[in-house]
């Protein structure tokens, strides 16, 4: 057993019900735990509303593709469309970080390439597993976030 970390995101439609299925997707029958969620700023330059994010902690036996595989299956059943890189979504799941394990595979980089710039993913993964995150870290990420509640006051 151990320690998955996934970031959920949405900022089209039902933000709280795209996230709440995503969790119920992702985690499966695996014992999880979630961060507050937190109102963001969009990355990328794509003019779009803020996104509701939060990071998903997971004790699981499941492999990192097994994991991607979730996270995709949970994008495809809210709707996700990819039409514009780095644009609005139903959706987004990211695999952050499984136990110690690396990947170099284009498809599943671990850890995340870029999830130590984004404050969208530091602040929730911070209030998860605050080891793991440095003052450092937080201070020199990118975007605005504003903690909103938990996903269960959320509606």
């Amino acid at each position: 057993m151990r320690l998955a970390y996934l970031s959920l995101g949405s900022n089209l439609g039902e933000r709280a019900e795209h996230l709440r299925e995503g969790v119920r997707v992702v985690a499966g029958t695996d014992l999880y735990r979630l961060s507050r969620v937190y109102e963001t700023e969009p990355v990328g330059g794509v003019v779009q509303d803020d996104f509701w994010n939060l990071v998903l902690e997971l004790a699981t036996e499941a492999t990192p593709r097994e994991l991607l595989e979730r996270a995709q299956r949970a994008e495809v059943a809210r709707g996700r469309s990819r039409e514009v890189h780095w644009g609005p979504r139903t959706l987004d799941v990211d695999v952050l970080l499984v136990g110690e394990e690396t990947s170099e595979d284009p498809e599943l980089l671990l850890p995340h390439p870029r999830m130590y710039e984004r404050a969208f993913v530091l602040y929730p993964l911070a209030e998860l597993a605050p080891a793991l995150v440095s003052g450092e870290q937080l201070a020199a990420s990118n975007g605005r976030v504003v903690a909103l509640g938990t996903l269960e006051s959320l509606r």
